[in-house]
């Protein structure tokens, strides 16, 4: 950490260049920069319970992120963070134009298609019945028969083909699969869908259910339908829970094992993003001993992070952790 500014260390120099010209003006450099009053706090660990306790996020257990297949500019969205809708309602229609012109152009080659195959079957009845009398030979019959199979196939092909471009006209108006409350919004009118990119979530309101990581030390003795008990640090409430579902794997969360806990009904007024603690009924087998520091504390510089400590002087420094 740099003690001296700038202006401060020309100062030095100066004042040493002087010196060393046998000048006899030995005054000390003053720092007269203005003290800052801090707030200094005591930190400690939280190894006091005996028992094992992980940090937890509080989710809605019915919640859904919506997407599109399409990609197009969003011409409408008629709903807004906190708005309750219902099953099957609109919430966001993204511009089919495209997949009109689509549509027309397939109804157009079904109409050809069905020509050709009223066609085509007269013809295979016709020769049908002039083969029965003798009045045509096999080689056209077997004629009629495949120009009748090949129109056909081309019916369905043609119909088949307005069945998917029906199912991509749902890809542009997204509906609510549930009735519950929106939670968040991604996109406004005017703006391009991406296929997959997130455009608006909802969530029913009601059940709630806490995604924790367990440390791979202590998983083996977290069991399914497990009592716990969760503290709501934002609420100071505790309410009681049950494991439901234990990760068996830690390959993307590096060493932490997932633990998805269901709360019980509750009066309390709790919501998702809520942070937790889960208290879990067995015995900690290894040392987790934490020193915790408020989150306003930490200095964050691209993807370092530091927190000021007080030196032995009496000073400000900056700690990389």
């Amino acid at each position: 950490m740099k003690t001296l500014s700038i202006h401060k260390l020309f100062a030095v120099i100066t004042l040493l260049g002087l010196l060393s010209c046998g000048s006899e003006d030995k005054k000390a450099v003053a720092d007269n920069s203005p003290v800052i009053a801090v707030k200094v706090a005591q930190v400690s660990d939280n190894n006091d319970s005996p028992f094992l306790a992980v940090s937890g996020k509080i989710q809605a257990e019915n919640s859904a992120n919506l997407s599109t297949r399409m990609m197009g500019y969003v011409n409408n969205v008629p709903v807004n963070v906190g708005d309750k809708v219902t099953k099957g309602q609109l919430l966001v229609a993204i511009n089919n134009a495209d997949l009109q012109a689509k549509r027309a152009q397939v109804n157009a080659n079904i109409t050809q298609a069905t020509a050709a195959f009223n066609n085509a079957k007269k013809d295979y009845e016709r020769f049908q019945a002039l083969f029965a009398k003798n009045s045509a030979s096999q080689k056209e019959l077997d004629d009629m028969t495949s120009r009748f199979e090949m129109a056909k196939a081309g019916l369905e092909a043609a119909k088949q083909m307005k069945n998917e471009i029906n199912a991509q006209f749902a890809y542009t108006n997204i509906t609510a699969p549930f009735s519950g409350v929106v939670t968040s919004k991604n996109v406004k009118k005017g703006d391009m869908a991406n296929p997959g990119q997130p455009l608006i979530s909802i969530e029913a309101p009601g059940d709630f259910e806490v995604m924790a990581m367990v440390p791979e030390t202590e998983i083996s003795d977290i069991k399914k339908d497990t009592k716990v008990s969760v503290n709501v640090k934002s609420i100071n409430q505790t309410i009681s829970g049950k494991v439901t579902e234990v990760s068996t794997s830690a390959a993307q969360t590096g060493g932490q094992y997932l633990v998805k806990i269901a709360l019980d009904k509750t009066d309390a007024n709790i919501l998702s993003g809520m942070f937790t603690t889960v208290q879990f009924p067995v015995e900690r087998k290894a040392e987790t001993a934490m020193v915790l520091i408020p989150k306003e504390a930490i200095v964050t510089n691209g993807q370092l992070s530091g927190v000021y400590t007080v030196s032995q002087s009496n000073t400000a420094i900056l700690r990389w952790l």
